[in-house]
């Protein structure tokens, strides 16, 4: 079991971001009611997106374990999109539609705290992503939602998956600091105990609403982090930010 950490030694936060930063829920249900829309096509496009989201960890568990080689995240994404238009019957539609589709994850809405949370955040500390979504996905999703990141760390770079635990050792390695001087922040306990394990500082932010209004949290009264925040906005008073 790891020590404590010393908050005072904290120098960087990498961020989970699906979920976490943004809104990925909500936005893709947008996605897929527009896309209805101009199509004609009816659906539960609610029930859509959770399937969809769903389908994400079981494929990137196969690259964990060796069942697929290096695939990133974008091309999960596509490899669930394609057998859930075949379930929900959608048919006739071109590459550059499905496509723009499969994009929807690079046009994901921020938490209304987000944006300015970090600001705050960032006067004191090096902020970054550390996020399982591939470098050209988290540019494009950090320039729609006006998201400002001194870098974008992506499980890509360490050629594994969060919650492994060389995605945390590759990013402490790039940024030039030891676990013990960066924080973890995220919205999903499997991430903050794999960080954890490795050495690194634990932020746990409060998202009830990222699985929809009548999800299940994981949130409890004795998680094991060292920081559990509402939002950012909390959480960067609790950093002294």
């Amino acid at each position: 079991m790891s020590s404590p950490i010393d908050l005072s030694e904290i120098k960087a936060l990498t961020f989970d971001v699906f979920g976490t930063v943004v809104d990925w829920r909500s936005s893709i249900i947008r996605e897929l009611r527009e896309f209805g829309i101009s199509k004609g096509t009816v659906a539960d496009w609610a029930g859509f997106a959770d399937k969809w989201r769903a389908g994400y960890a079981p494929s990137m568990d196969k690259v964990r374990k060796g069942e697929l080689p290096w695939t990133d995240i974008d091309s999960l994404h596509r490899i669930v999109l394609e057998r859930l238009l075949e379930e929900y019957n959608i048919t006739g539609l071109g590459e550059d539609e499905k496509e723009h589709l499969n994009r929807a994850w690079h046009r994901l809405t921020p938490w209304p705290d987000s944006v300015e949370g970090l600001e705050s955040i960032r006067k004191r500390f090096t902020v970054t992503t550390l996020s399982n979504g591939n470098l050209s996905l988290l540019v494009d999703l950090s320039k729609y939602g006006g998201l400002t990141w001194d870098c974008i760390l992506s499980s890509e770079l360490a050629g594994h998956y969060k919650p492994d635990k060389e995605v945390y050792l590759t990013a402490a390695g790039l940024l030039g600091l030891s676990p013990g001087q960066i924080m973890m922040v995220a919205a999903h306990t499997d991430d903050l105990e794999a960080a954890k394990d490795v050495g690194f500082g634990t932020a746990y932010v409060s998202r009830p609403y990222e699985f929809g209004p009548n999800a299940i949290s994981d949130e409890a009264e004795d998680m094991p982090f060292d920081i559990i925040a509402q939002d950012f906005s909390d959480l960067a008073r609790k950093l002294g930010a």
